[in-house]
């Protein structure tokens, strides 16, 4: 790994009761004490590379990608984007970076090449040319011609997904953080959206953190991958060789799955409120 893009040391994050942490449990319960979401985890993400993050609900992969893109602070440990410190030059590191999350906000009644104009001032882009530069993504991520201007309400789940990642690739991030970007996707979206993080990989030198509940998904594009469970990181490396962590199956090759219920002991299943 020549030059770092991400730098993660021992960063520790933990929520006490009455924060915005989701408290309540599957059984109702809730939790009577501070929880630990990130446990001193400690990695580094090259440039270019595509990283991915796996783990149970609750795991702190969520929380993980909100402290990296300085949304949550760490109460110990540090991380860097491209040698930026998260807490000490937060507005750096955003310069870099932006982020795709499972549940794309919009304003719901404006068109998709409204919400992007407005994200475009935002940035401090230059109208007019952020304009062309809107369609261009759109039409590269195949949204159909006929809804960029139609309120974003009318548009498939598939469809705002690509409004939000075309929203993300407006300032030409150095460093995409893709919070289970195709979560909910039906399998044309998923494949198209997948298509794109390979083609930024390969193409615009982008560094990407992925965090996904599709085995398959990151078996396919990652370069690297780190399962977390209960805050930790228990194994990280590439998917060829976490797949030798554990034996054959009835003599058939261990998958990705395989190796992450023998670490983690858990079915990886889709939820609201991940941690």
């Amino acid at each position: 790994m020549d030059e770092i893009a991400i730098h993660v040391q021992d960063a520790y994050k933990v929520f006490q009761k009455g924060s915005d942490f989701p408290w309540k449990r599957k059984n109702g319960r809730e939790s009577s004490g501070p929880v630990v979401a990130v446990d001193n985890v400690s990695f580094d993400v090259g440039v270019g590379e595509i990283f991915g993050v796996l783990g149970p609900n609750g795991s702190g992969k969520s929380t993980l990608v909100r402290l990296i893109a300085t949304l949550l602070l760490p109460d110990r440990g540090s991380i860097k984007v491209f040698d930026h410190d998260v807490v000490r030059e937060s507005m750096a590191v955003q310069r870099l970076i932006n982020r795709v999350s499972v549940e794309a906000s919009f304003f719901k009644k404006l068109s998709p090449m409204e919400n992007l104009s407005y994200g475009a001032r935002l940035y401090g882009l230059d109208i007019r040319q952020a304009r062309l530069q809107i369609r261009a993504i759109l039409d590269r991520l195949g949204l159909e011609h006929s809804s960029i201007d139609k309120p974003v309400e009318e548009m498939s789940r598939g469809m705002q997904q690509k409004v939000a990642i075309a929203r993300a690739l407006l300032t030409r991030p150095a460093v995409l953080l893709l919070d289970e970007p195709t979560t909910g996707l039906d399998p044309r979206s998923k494949r198209e959206v997948q298509s794109l993080v390979r083609e930024l990989r390969d193409q615009d030198g982008t560094t990407m953190l992925l965090t996904t509940h599709d085995m398959v998904e990151a078996d396919t594009l990652c370069d690297r991958i780190a399962i977390m469970d209960v805050g930790r990181v228990v194994a990280l490396d590439t998917p060829e060789k976490l797949r030798t962590f554990v034996s054959s199956q009835n003599g058939n090759e261990p998958t990705l799955e395989d190796v992450f219920l023998e670490l983690t002991g858990k079915i990886l299943l889709n939820e609201e409120n991940n941690v």
